[in-house]
């Protein structure tokens, strides 16, 4: 097999391929609306990291991450457990089918900071797994799930899902390999 790598160009494979390295979306900032949405992601991406820095809500409805295909994200079929431990000790367990989970703040001035790691196991089969703190509350989420695709990923969606909006100039974006 013949590989040529190219810096500025990629990798490129006698079959073709191309593997363009890393790729970083364009931040969004978080200042309203219940959804932000990175779309049109190559066929090619099998791993994708979510970055949140500073964001919050207007409310207490849970944050979650959904992927999809043909631009739209799939909002069933979620297997998502999540751990939240306090500054107090205090440790509750949340389950979601309705897409990864991020965190619930529980009071409207939560400011999120963290990671999701998205990962292509096999075929259109996903897996996720999140470290993301609150440390104006003291509130750590630890999350993890999976979810099977009806076809080849190409959006995520970071979405509140509810009523409530983002209210705070944070920042969400991703890396897409």
């Amino acid at each position: 097999m013949a590989v040529t790598i190219n810096g500025s160009a990629g990798v490129t494979t006698n079959s073709g391929a191309v593997y363009d390295g890393l790729q970083r979306g364009t931040v969004s900032t978080t200042t309203g609306g219940t959804s932000i949405d990175f779309s049109s992601l190559p066929s090619w991406t099998r791993r994708i990291t979510i970055m949140l820095s500073g964001v919050s809500t207007n409310g207490t409805t849970t944050l979650r991450v959904q992927i999809g295909t043909g631009g739209t994200p799939t909002t069933s079929g979620y297997t998502s457990d999540c751990i939240q431990a306090t500054s107090a000790g205090t440790v509750t367990i949340t389950q979601l089918t309705n897409g990864f989970y991020i965190a619930t703040p529980t009071l409207a001035n939560a400011s999120f900071k963290g990671t999701l790691v998205l990962v292509n196991v096999t075929g259109n089969t996903w897996v996720c797994n999140g470290n993301v703190a609150d440390s104006t509350n003291n509130r750590m989420y630890v999350s993890s799930g999976n979810v099977a695709l009806g076809g080849t990923l190409d959006n995520v969606r970071i979405t509140i899902n509810g009523t409530d909006t983002f209210d705070v100039n944070g920042g969400i974006n991703i890396i897409y390999e």
